[in-house]
C-alpha cells in the first residue's frame, strides 16, 4: 500500500472479519470472484472483480497481510494483536450436544433470513461460519449434516438457504421447546411448599 494512496478497507471489500483465518479470506474471495467474474453474465462486474482480486492478493500473503494489518490498525484505531487460532478442540461426550446447538443456531439464522428476505434467502457461508466461530472442518461437518438431512441447500450463488424441511424442523423444535418450558413452569407451581 503506497503512502499517497487513500486507505481501502480490504476486509470490508471481502466482507470478512479482520481477525478471520486465511481460509475464510479464501472462501470469501472465491465467492465474490465467481459472482463478479466477467464470464458470469448475470452478475459480471469487472471493477469489483479486480477489487476483490487485489484484496485477496494482499490478504492471502502472510507478509503483505501483516503490513496491511498495521495500516488497518492505525486507520481504525484498534489493537493489532490478533487472537490465536484454536487448536485445542477435544471431542468428548458433550460434543454431540454442542453440535446440536450449532445446528439449531445455524437453522434459526437461515430461518430468520428467509422470513425477512424471502426473495433473497441465501447467506454467504463464511458469514455464518464466522458467527458460529467454527473451524473449517467443523463447519463443513455441520453443512454436510444439515444438507444431507434436507434442512439446507446451497443456492446457485453458492449461498446457504433453509429448505421447507428445515423450516418445518425449526417450527417443530420451537413448539417442543415451548411445551417443555410450559411443563417446567407448571411443575414448579405444583410443587408443595
Amino acid at each position: 500500500m503506497e503512502d499517497d494512496e487513500d486507505f481501502v478497507d480490504l476486509y470490508a471489500m471481502l466482507q470478512v472479519d479482520p481477525f478471520c483465518e486465511r481460509s475464510i479470506v479464501e472462501k470469501a474471495y472465491r465467492h465474490f470472484a465467481q459472482l463478479y467474474h466477467p464470464d458470469h453474465s448475470d452478475t459480471a462486474d469487472v471493477d469489483k472483480f479486480q477489487e476483490v482480486t487485489r484484496a485477496y492478493k494482499v490478504l492471502k500473503d502472510a507478509r503483505k497481510r501483516a503490513d496491511y494489518d498495521r495500516a488497518y490498525a492505525a486507520e481504525k484505531g484498534i489493537d493489532p494483536a490478533k487472537p490465536q487460532p484454536r487448536d485445542d478442540i477435544v471431542i468428548d461426550g458433550s460434543t454431540a450436544v454442542e453440535d446440536a446447538e450449532i445446528h439449531e443456531k445455524l437453522l434459526l439464522a437461515l430461518y430468520k433470513r428467509r422470513r425477512e428476505k424471502a426473495g433473497q434467502p441465501g447467506v454467504m457461508p463464511y458469514h455464518i461460519q464466522n458467527d458460529l466461530d467454527c473451524s473449517d472442518e467443523s463447519f463443513d461437518f455441520h453443512i454436510w449434516y444439515l444438507k444431507s438431512k434436507g434442512f439446507i441447500e446451497i443456492t446457485q450463488e453458492s449461498e446457504l438457504a433453509i429448505t421447507i424441511e428445515g423450516v418445518d424442523h425449526v417450527i417443530s423444535s420451537s413448539r417442543a421447546e415451548a411445551k417443555e418450558k410450559l411443563f417446567l413452569e407448571q411443575s414448579t407451581r405444583d410443587e408443595p411448599e
